[in-house]
């Protein structure tokens, strides 16, 4: 099938890289060269020649959607790879990522033409293929699975199905517009964040940017545009600044290798307005000024000089030099008043940090000629220490929802890095506690965790960690976890500790536990007879248990969640008999054999796992927010089974009336991701209760003020007295507490506000 002599082809365009190994190939091949053995040196662009040749006779006459030759394609994907620096064998991998899936030939025969390395590329690429992103939780959860699993025996399969996908995006016009909002999506929730993940800066920005060209067109149009109107005079202004930087560097002796100034791609621009709930006339620095230095100690030195030349924006420094960030990328980032009083950006790194900026784990193999291509996750590497986590953890979560949960976290979280009282650094998820630090050290660490100081305090375990902080760990023997960790903690590491810790030694415990859960839900009538039926045993197998037993432990650790038993169960009953329809009014039906699960809240206690709930731990169980404290998401939070027929009620952590509910009856719960809620972003009630100096209009600033930022008021009383003050009750909405904590500060700058606090329907 491969012929001798790769040709030149009429019908696809080829880039002059491309062009020019196939005639030096040519010639090669001419000279009675091509009988050369498969065992070709990686970087011989014999290989490359062959796969091309390969991958063009066995699309011909394949086309695209855009009418193009198929062959296009994969020359497109070859040539991003290339770009980044792969070897002969990605490149050709690239060529061939098609071709098993598209053609009747076999990895084997992919394996007998060009080697064992690029078969293992090509058929995990083709894998990836396969992958269905839908919205269906489990296959979504095990396709997760399968795509670490693949990166972790070879990283650059990643790569290639990232090139993939980037042509793919560039190429989406083509396709109709529900294929375009479906794979714009994938790409945003998927392959976006994998390319930030792996440090490929180049390749996230322009992923985000098309995801979003499709997801918010009406957006995308109107900055683009906005963009384009002030192109001249933001290039005036940053050139300005560039000019007034070049000099005063060189005054100082710093050698520079480049300046450069470039506007910020369209989708952070997009997050920014969104996160700061502005427009765009108020974001100011839409642009940054780049500083190529030629040593780490030159990037310190020229921050000086970027801080004498302009007034330096107080809290915008940031170090990411001394604390790089998990993908490796480091730099110097700070925001200055520049020309007309307008704040820009500037970022200060070496060449060498500017490369991994761009490339990512891509710099390794692409700049550094002592490195080899074999880039196979170890457990010296610790570039991939989130990997390697999620390849432990996926053995442990059986839970899908939480599976997911817990990827997507290790995909977007921002990171804090605290410090070890003897200075090691230590890289946690954004939120974490002191119990995620202790388990991170070691797992016999955080059993055994009995408080922490942070900063020399004693802090409760609870509290959240913030950069710099400086963390030690009190442990005592006799100590061990407490279920209640589960409302705080952030890690999946943490978490699945935490679970098998009472999986292993609170068997029975947690399954009483278990069956109690089940018994407040489904009622106790028929409980026990159901949970020896038959639809019991095939509910425990779909659940990954071997015994139903081991499920209601497993409930009663919290290692799955009751909606998932109790949809398990509904699903073997119905598999096995028929649903009849009973009145939805009956607390609970006798349950035999067979027998239909009914609770007092309607048929099926778990109901659908899509129905986008805000909490996790309750999807398609009656539940509300406890009017007693409106907890708001961001806050810990606990579930109280109601004794009425309201459901579970979700209180704060530390609510008084949750003191007087019996354990029992408690449950964990915790808020689930924004992206994970379906539908319009919900919104809470809080009350503030503000003592202002009573004059005339003091109420419509007030108003005024929410209004900016877009918070709904649904209560405002006054009482006035007669020293001149007064007091507001005001009931608001937010989104959550960090929309709840931006609302009260914006209040606390008026100058009438005495006082101000939040209260509940207790005070």
């Amino acid at each position: 099938m491969i012929s001798a002599v790769p040709v030149l082809p009429n019908d696809c365009t080829l880039p002059t890289w491309l062009r020019s190994c196939i005639l030096e190939h040519s010639q090669l091949a001419e000279e009675g060269d091509h009988e050369a053995s498969i065992e070709l040196p990686k970087d011989n662009n014999q290989l490359v020649c062959r796969a091309f040749e390969f991958a063009y006779q066995l699309h011909k006459g394949q086309m695209r959607a855009s009418g193009e030759p198929y062959i296009a394609h994969p020359v497109a994907v070859a040539n991003i790879l290339r770009s980044l620096g792969g070897d002969s064998a990605m490149i050709a991998a690239g060529f061939l990522h098609d071709v098993v899936e598209d053609t009747d030939v076999t990895a084997d025969e992919i394996e007998a033409h060009f080697g064992a390395e690029v078969r293992q590329m090509v058929e995990g690429v083709t894998k990836l293929s396969k992958f269905q992103f839908n919205s269906k939780t489990e296959r979504q959860a095990e396709n997760f699975r399968r795509m670490f699993l693949a990166m972790a025996q070879d990283i650059r399969v990643i790569v290639v199905k990232l090139a993939d996908r980037l042509h793919n995006m560039r190429t989406l016009q083509h396709l109709p517009p529900e294929k375009q909002r479906q794979k714009a999506c994938e790409t945003i929730e998927i392959f976006a964040p994998l390319a930030n993940r792996l440090g490929i800066g180049r390749i996230k920005w322009e992923l985000e940017d098309l995801s979003f060209k499709y997801l918010e067109e009406l957006a995308y149009k109107e900055i683009k545009n906005l963009i384009s109107e002030k192109r001249t005079d933001r290039e005036s202004r940053l050139k300005q600044v560039a000019g007034l930087l070049e000099t005063h560097l060189e005054a100082e002796g710093i050698s520079c290798v480049e300046i450069s100034s470039r506007p910020k791609h369209l989708y952070s621009i997009y997050r920014k307005m969104q996160r700061q709930q502005k427009d765009f006339h108020q974001i100011y620095d839409i642009a940054a000024v780049r500083i190529i230095v030629g040593t780490k100690v030159e990037c310190y030195r020229a921050l000086a000089v970027v801080h004498d030349s302009f007034k330096p924006i107080p809290g915008r420094f940031k170090d990411y030099i001394g604390l790089p960030k998990a993908n490796r990328y480091q730099s110097l980032h700070t925001a200055v008043i520049g020309a007309q009083g307008r704040p820009i950006e500037v970022q200060i790194r070496t060449m060498d940090m500017h490369r991994v900026a761009e490339y990512g784990i891509a710099a390794h193999w692409k700049y550094k000629e002592t490195g080899n291509s074999n880039t196979k996750v170890n457990a010296e590497d610790e570039k991939f220490t989130w990997l390697r986590q999620l390849l432990e953890w996926q053995s442990e979560l059986k839970d899908a929802q939480e599976y997911l949960s817990d990827v997507k976290d290790n995909l977007f979280d921002e990171e804090v890095y605290v410090f070890s009282p003897r200075g090691d650094v230590f890289s946690l998820s954004q939120g974490a506690t002191p119990v995620d630090f202790a388990y991170r050290i070691h797992t016999e660490v955080g059993n055994h965790c009995a408080g922490a100081k942070v900063n020399d305090r004693i802090v409760t375990l609870d509290t959240q960690l913030e950069n710099g902080d400086i963390v030690d760990i009190l442990t005592n023997k006799n100590c061990h976890p407490s279920l209640d960790w589960l409302n705080f903690v952030v890690s999946a590491g943490a978490r699945s500790r935490i679970r098998h810790w009472y999986k292993q030694s609170h068997h029975d415990e947690n399954m009483t536990r278990g069956h109690a859960m089940l018994e407040k839900v489904m009622g106790r009538d028929g409980l026990d007879a159901l949970l020896k039926s038959a639809p019991a045993q095939e509910a425990a197998q779909r659940s990954n248990y071997p015994c139903v037993e081991d499920m209601l432990a497993a409930l009663g650790y919290g290692e799955i969640t009751l909606n998932s038993v109790v949809n398990r169960l509904q699903e073997a009953i119905k598999q096995l008999q028929p649903v009849k329809e009973v009145d939805d009014e009956t607390l609970a039906e006798q349950i035999n054999d067979g027998a239909v699960v009914r609770t007092r809240w309607g048929e099926g206690a778990g109901g659908n796992d899509e129905s986008g709930s805000s909490i996790m731990g309750v999807e398609g169980l009656l539940h509300h927010i406890a009017g007693c404290c409106n907890p708001l998401p961001g806050e810990s939070i606990i579930g109280a089974v109601s004794m009425g027929a309201r459901g579970i009620a979700i209180h704060r952590q530390g609510c008084p009336n949750v003191a007087s509910i019996p354990g029992d009856r408690l449950i964990p719960v915790r808020w689930n991701a924004p992206d994970a809620v379906a539908g319009r972003a919900p919104t809470y009630p809080v009350m503030l209760k503000l003592e202002v100096i009573d004059r005339v209009g003091v109420l419509k600033d007030i108003l005024s003020h929410l209004s900016d930022l877009k918070i709904n008021v649904h209560r405002a009383t006054v009482t006035t007295f007669p020293d001149q003050i007064a007091e507001i009750d005001l009931g608001i909405d937010v989104k959550d507490h960090t929309h709840f904590e931006r609302t009260v500060k914006k209040l606390r700058k008026m100058t009438d506000l005495l006082k101000l606090k939040r209260i509940s329907q207790m005070d």
